[in-house]
């Protein structure tokens, strides 16, 4: 099972650009980048809030495929 994410969807939706986005959740734009490309799996505080700033559940956001 992967841990997949709809990161880069709902931050498009938003018109963010990923260095917005983590600057409002604390983390670089390279952070961002490899959540989005599922090269890395981030913290349940991070993945948080990635989903408050994205206005989504978290079980939206993130699920297993």
């Amino acid at each position: 099972m992967a841990l997949k994410n709809n990161v880069k969807a709902l931050r498009t939706e938003l018109n963010y650009t990923q260095e917005d986005l983590g600057k409002r959740v604390g983390v670089s734009r390279q952070t961002i980048i490899s959540i989005e490309r599922y090269r890395y799996k981030p913290s349940l505080e991070l993945a948080m809030k990635i989903a408050h700033e994205l206005g989504a559940k978290m079980e939206a956001l993130f699920y297993f495929e």
